[in-house]
């Protein structure tokens, strides 16, 4: 039996248009609306996070922990969301057993752990280079989704751990263009270290994540992905709190609001709008991996790299080299290796909500 010939350009596009009608139309709008809204926070609300923290240091905030404590204090956002839900949807609470809390006090200090690995990143690194290095927060997914939960390694996937460490060291190699003038050689290295192993870290928490939709819940919903998100945030904000109290943070944000450049008003939207922008970010990459898949939000992860270093460069003047550039180029690359890598065997296997 003879081969079918080879499709045009022309009719490819064809096909994929239609394809993109026929998925619009099956779904209501305010699915489209709702997934709109889930994009916009990640593409806007978490940059923004990331610049308010390199805000905060540039401005004569010190302390890594009240950073850390920023990115879980706004925790009571997703509760707002989710009791509200129980009642509409009619339905309860997943009951908690011993495992499953042992788990999210786990996951809450790793987390609280790896806020205080980035604040340290953010501290010492321009935005737009400790965004990048966290972008090897992907590599690690991979490899502990592969080691822990079994999750698929193909070469695609393989070609772009390869490519995004290549930029990484390109990075690493350009250190000397690439920081602020009050920071110390040192500084530089502690803070890139700590983003790698933060990023690390991140890897680490999304792999044992899907470990616990695996061994100790029964079914994947977008309630269930929030209570687990919610309690988490919950013990890392237990854990960041109890670090603050040690460190007598709470008493340093009164001296560091009295110091900071701009004002106490400045000092406090900081922190307001960093609490706010960073929950918003995580409720809308919830609500996109739950109405889409996790290849979209691979995408938009990769689209938020760029956003956030062209918006770091802009707005806060931060230093573009040229090596820097290509390593943006070609992190965006094996971004884009990644997400072929994950999308061919999804075709293959039944869809999955969440990865």
């Amino acid at each position: 039996m003879d081969e079918a010939p080879p499709k045009s350009l022309r009719q490819k596009m064809s096909a994929y248009w239609t394809t993109a009608c026929e998925m619009y139309y099956n779904k209501p709008i305010s699915h489209w609306i709702l997934l709109f809204l889930g994009s916009m926070g990640m593409l806007v609300a978490f940059p923004a996070s990331s610049l308010l923290s390199r805000i905060y240091f540039a401005n004569g905030g010190k302390s890594k922990w009240i950073i850390s404590w920023v990115s879980v204090a706004g925790w009571p956002l997703i509760a707002i969301v989710l009791i509200p839900s129980y009642f509409f949807l009619e339905v309860f609470p997943t009951p908690l057993d011993l495992k499953l809390t042992l788990s999210y006090v786990v996951l809450g200090f790793l987390s609280a752990a790896d806020n205080l690995m980035y604040a340290y990143a953010y501290a010492y690194l321009p935005a737009s280079t400790a965004a990048l290095l966290a972008s090897t927060s992907l590599v690690f997914s991979a490899l502990f989704g592969y080691l822990l939960v079994k999750n698929i390694i193909n070469l695609s996937i393989i070609n772009s751990i390869v490519i995004i460490t290549a930029a990484m060291t390109i990075i690493a190699l350009d250190s000397s263009s690439d920081r602020y003038g009050y920071i110390t050689d040192h500084q530089y290295i502690i803070g890139f270290v700590w983003d790698i192993l933060g990023s690390a870290l991140h890897g680490l928490i999304f792999a044992l994540s899907e470990l616990v939709f695996v061994k100790l819940l029964s079914k994947r919903s977008f309630l269930v992905v929030l209570e687990q998100q919610l309690m988490v945030s919950l013990f890392a904000f237990i854990f960041t709190t109890i670090g603050l109290v040690i460190s007598n943070g709470f008493h340093g944000m009164k001296s560091e609001a009295t110091t900071f450049e701009g004002g106490k008003n400045a000092y406090y939207s900081v922190i307001v709008w960093g609490i706010i922008t960073f929950q918003l970010g995580v409720l809308g990459a919830t609500a996109v991996v739950f109405l889409s898949s996790t290849v979209l939000a691979g995408v938009l992860n990769a689209v938020r790299v760029p956003v956030t270093s062209i918006a770091a460069v802009i707005l806060l003047h931060d230093p573009m080299s040229g090596f820097k550039i290509l390593s943006l180029t070609i992190t965006f690359w094996g971004f884009g290796s990644y997400i072929y890598g994950s999308y061919r065997p999804a075709k293959k296997d039944a869809p999955q909500t969440i990865s």
